[in-house]
């Protein structure tokens, strides 16, 4: 087992990663990591790639298919199999994180800040406003790691899908929030990398020009991946995509547990992670 950060940047596409993390870029062109590119399940929505970057299931296997779908994932998802291997997990994260591996629906007097938890999620701290800052979504986060040492820590900033929708993927403000992501980026990657974390780093969907996504076209669907572990191959690995499904089984790997049954085995997937 070793300790691991996955950091969900809600609505990054692809280019506005490569754009604008340049400390991510830097890492990678130091080999201290690897960039992929994913191309995304359908539909390119929130809450059901949500689902499906934690339980490896396509959105017609899992069922939650549309940011509508209010209730308690039915699935085994990567909390869970934590849990179960005695794992601590924790999560800063959107609301819609808690109602599917909580409670549902999200009461925030008493689902906000949920410690202790007898949930797959053991700690938690949730927001419900898009505008709620990423720079409080890292810190709270920092919170919990600092505090609550858990093995599986969930992170999840949403000012990029929120600046994408009032002015799309090719605006300035769009640009801007990815570079005060970088930043965030720049400051608390160093702290975890040197206390021995693994940290993987991608997105649910991209964000068309008109602000939109949902649909099938390589703006909304592309994604950025990079990940940062003394396993992984180190370099950019951009030349095609790879699927969306394979990130809950490359968890549940670089946590050291077993992945549930109807999660892909990373072999089927066509892609080779991993340093010989």
């Amino acid at each position: 087992m070793k300790k691991t950060i996955f950091i969900l940047l809600d609505g990054c596409g692809f280019d506005v990663a490569t754009e604008n993390l340049g400390f991510l870029e830097h890492l990678v062109q130091e080999g201290q990591g690897g960039k992929y590119k994913i191309l995304g399940e359908l539909p390119s929505s929130s809450r059901p790639i949500y689902e499906t970057l934690l339980t490896g299931l396509s959105v017609f296997s899992h069922g939650i298919v549309n940011n509508s779908t209010v209730r308690r994932s039915k699935e085994i998802s990567v909390f869970d199999l934590c849990v179960d291997s005695g794992l601590k997990t924790a999560a800063s994260a959107y609301y819609w994180i808690s109602e599917l591996y909580v409670r549902a629906p999200f009461d925030p007097d008493n689902d906000r800040i949920r410690l202790q938890s007898e949930s797959a999620i053991n700690y938690g701290i949730y927001y419900y406003e898009d505008i709620y800052p990423d720079s409080h979504v890292f810190n709270d986060a920092e919170f919990l790691r600092k505090n609550c040492s858990p093995d599986f820590l969930f992170i999840h900033s949403m000012n990029l899908d929120d600046s994408g929708h009032h002015s799309g993927c090719h605006s300035k403000e769009h640009h801007m929030t990815a570079l005060k992501v970088n930043e965030l980026m720049a400051t608390f990657m160093p702290k975890w990398l040197n206390a021995g974390y693994q940290v993987i780093v991608t997105a649910d969907h991209g964000m068309s020009e008109m602000g939109l996504h949902g649909g099938n076209t390589e703006v909304q669907r592309i994604v950025p991946l990079y990940l940062f572990s003394e396993r992984v191959r180190k370099g950019s690995f951009c030349e095609s995509t790879i699927s969306q499904l394979l990130i809950a089984p490359l968890l549940c790997d670089l946590l050291g547990i077993e992945k549930s049954p109807k999660m892909k085995n990373l072999e089927d997937l066509g892609v080779d992670l991993f340093e010989k």
